[in-house]
């Protein structure tokens, strides 16, 4: 199984285990390809993968791992609760990620880490809701598998902000 996504970045994750919970971490694998658009400005002459980019290879594998589904279940991302960037990633790595999943008032928690064959990069934990839960929506909602306006809207209304 793999999960592909729209956002910033173009490769595709793929899932090596899928674990079980309580027992085993789910597991996932994606190459760092040179061909990421995002290498052309971080850094020209010295590319490295930035966080953000870690962190939705990260929630791509998430979602190709999430241990409930549920029919009619739409789960997101609904917070980054903490990142941790331990060691850079480069174009050619592979970067496997280990996803230890819990629930915890209703939702879904994960705490991930990924890492290279130097070690450690990454260390990532996120939280996802069940959107038909959280809205009682029956209709299409915005998950998109991608960490953008969506996450970014309730993220601010998360905090009392006004993100639109």
């Amino acid at each position: 199984m793999t999960a592909a996504g729209w956002g910033p970045v173009d490769g595709t994750v793929k899932v090596v285990d899928p674990g079980v919970p309580g027992e085993r971490p789910a597991r996932c694998v994606a190459v760092v390809d040179a061909s990421e658009k995002v290498f052309a400005g971080h850094f020209p002459g010295f590319a490295i993968f930035p966080g953000v980019c870690v962190v939705e290879y990260v929630q791509r594998g998430a979602l190709a791992t999430l241990p409930e589904r549920e029919p009619g279940g739409r789960w997101v991302l609904a917070a980054v609760e903490s990142s941790r960037f331990l060691s850079p990633v480069y174009p050619g790595d592979e970067l496997t990620s280990e996803y230890v999943w819990s629930r915890k008032d209703g939702a879904l928690r994960c705490r991930a880490s990924a890492a290279t064959g130097r070690g450690v990069a990454a260390q990532i934990r996120l939280r996802f809701e069940d959107r038909k839960t959280q809205t009682g929506e029956t209709g299409e909602t915005g998950e998109t598998g991608e960490m953008g306006r969506d996450t970014e809207a309730r993220s601010g209304r998360d905090r009392g902000t006004d993100a639109g």
